[in-house]
């Protein structure tokens, strides 16, 4: 199956169950799988290193509570932009070669940073240096299309929400290595988180390398991503992903500044609890897709809006209250629902291309073909968008915190945005009426119900 030059391989058809179960398909999938899940989760930890290194920023750095905040946000939207380029990238390269080539590139924020944190930095270096840290995001974008090539439709639910949630592990894996380094060594030594990571790069891109293929079928279609940017289910599905991962990465970046600033927690305490939610959040992710496997995506998402909506107003409450428990309880809480929510949306995306196929009256291998091609186009502009989310709510946060001192006003705009994603989801992918109007709708040409089971 694997071509010598360049681990090659010149056939790969997922949906045929004989190459799948007897032919190595799934073993080589699997193999495949699990060396991205570790590429992606080094990723993930240097997109959120500056989540860990503004702990270790006292005020020494001379960098007040809203500069913080833009300078986590600052990664999170060069993530966020690169998403599209790595979406292609993979078809370009190959997934194993761009792989390892994406994960090498993780050394240069991680070293550039031990070469310039250090008290008297100027802030615009700080901005810089931070901004190099956004190519870890970029990183899920590869991943996720080239894992999407790799699995047959019925268990794309559980291999991306796994691929994806064993990559956001790495958000709670470096909060955790920031907790072990201040408790230990105390706040004026974040350079000994570096010297962890840094080897780790290599170790991945190493084992990427040995372990990993290319899969030849996979082409970069212009022609695909024109029309995956015209579909209107591309944008409605990116509106709800930033409900869920951009709720998720958004959290994760700023939780322990939302500590630091709002119940006034030192840089250890908060360090002991800002791994809590991003690591639950992860390790829901495959259960989420496992849920929309066998429910469907789009009951599944509707329903954890309604519940982040009530537990952003427990949250709102606590905030009000300066209630730190309950404050905490909600706001794990929220976590957990968007590690589930990202699990169900992402498996609702080829199950929408893969029904558009059939309503254009294709099937069979020729609509799972047109769906891997469009889905695989969509999820690089989906995940770009919903990146976004974490820029978003960085960027509310340091307004709610400038202007009133308190994460309140955040916390409402939140709540709003849960509740318009519930109806943009119940009318899109669950009304059971015929005939949905707008655009939308018109891209639909069904029963907008038809949809409930992707």
């Amino acid at each position: 199956m694997r071509g010598v030059a360049g681990r090659w391989i010149e056939r790969w058809d997922p949906e045929d169950d004989v190459f799948w179960n007897e032919g190595g398909g799934r073993r080589t999938a699997l193999r495949n799988l699990a060396f991205s899940v570790l590429s992606e989760h080094i990723g993930f930890s240097v997109w959120s290193l500056w989540s860990v290194m503004v702990l270790f920023m006292g005020p020494e750095y001379h960098v007040d509570p809203a500069g913080k905040f833009f300078l986590v946000a600052t990664p999170t939207l060069v993530g966020a932009v690169l998403r599209v380029p790595y979406t292609f990238a993979v078809a370009r390269f190959g997934g194993r070669n761009w792989t390892v080539v994406s994960a090498l590139m993780l050394l240069v924020p991680t070293i550039a940073a031990a070469v310039v944190l250090r008290p008297g930095v100027s802030y615009t270096t700080l901005m810089v240096v931070g901004a190099l840290a956004g190519v870890g995001g970029g990183n899920f974008a590869s991943s996720m299309t080239n894992i999407n090539a790799f699995f047959p439709l019925r268990e794309k639910g559980w291999a991306l929400g796994l691929n994806a949630g064993g990559g956001n592990i790495g958000v709670a894996a470096i909060q955790l290595a920031g907790l072990a380094v201040i408790a230990g060594a105390g706040a004026g030594h974040p350079r000994i988180v570096l010297a962890v990571y840094i080897p780790l790069i290599v170790v991945a891109a190493v084992l990427s390398a040995v372990f990993m293929d290319n899969l030849a079928p996979v082409r970069n279609d212009t022609g695909a991503a024109v029309a995956a940017a015209r579909e209107p289910h591309t944008w409605i599905m990116a509106v709800l992903y930033i409900g869920t991962f951009g709720s998720f990465i958004g959290y994760s970046f700023a939780f322990g500044l939302v500590l630091q600033n709002q119940f006034g927690r030192t840089p250890l305490h908060a360090a002991y609890l800002t791994f809590i939610g991003p690591l639950l959040g992860s390790l829901v992710r495959p259960v989420g897709g496992r849920l929309a496997d066998r429910f469907g995506g789009a009951r599944i998402t509707l329903w954890i809006f309604l519940a982040m909506a009530a537990a952003t107003a427990v949250v709102l409450a606590a905030s009000e209250r300066r209630s730190l428990g309950l404050f905490l309880a909600g706001f794990i809480t929220l976590f957990v629902l968007t590690g589930v929510g990202n699990g169900s949306t992402f498996k609702m995306v080829p199950g929408i291309f893969h029904r558009k196929a059939e309503e254009n009256g294709l099937t069979g291998e020729a609509a799972a073909a047109w769906g891997r091609r469009l889905s695989g186009a969509s999820m690089g502009l989906i995940g770009a968008v919903g990146a976004l989310g974490g820029v978003g709510i960085n960027m509310a946060f340091r307004q709610s915190f400038l202007t009133r001192h308190t994460g309140t006003p955040a916390f409402v705009s939140f709540l709003a945005y849960y509740a318009l994603c519930f109806v943009v989801t119940w009318a899109v992918y669950l009304r059971g009426t015929a005939g949905a109007r707008g655009r939308a709708g018109e891209a639909a040409r069904t029963a907008p119900a038809a949809y409930a089971e992707v």
